[in-house]
């Protein structure tokens, strides 16, 4: 390879590099598998605490009737 296309070569590889920096992309962010088994669990922990409120909430309108 002579001296010239080395360079240009070097040249559209930083180019390229830059471009695809610029570009934004549609791919979520990763998410570790440790990590999304902790927010299942969290969400499952809200969800229980919601549906043991509101069965405790109905417990209390039929017992007041």
């Amino acid at each position: 390879m002579n001296r010239t296309k080395k360079i240009t070569l070097k040249h559209k590889k930083k180019l390229k590099k830059a471009n695809a920096k610029l570009s934004s992309t549609n791919k979520p962010k990763y998410i570790s598998k440790a990590e999304r088994e902790r927010l299942a669990t969290m969400e499952t922990e809200t969800t229980e605490a919601t549906s043991v409120s509101s069965v405790v909430s109905q417990a209390e309108s039929s017992s007041a009737s």
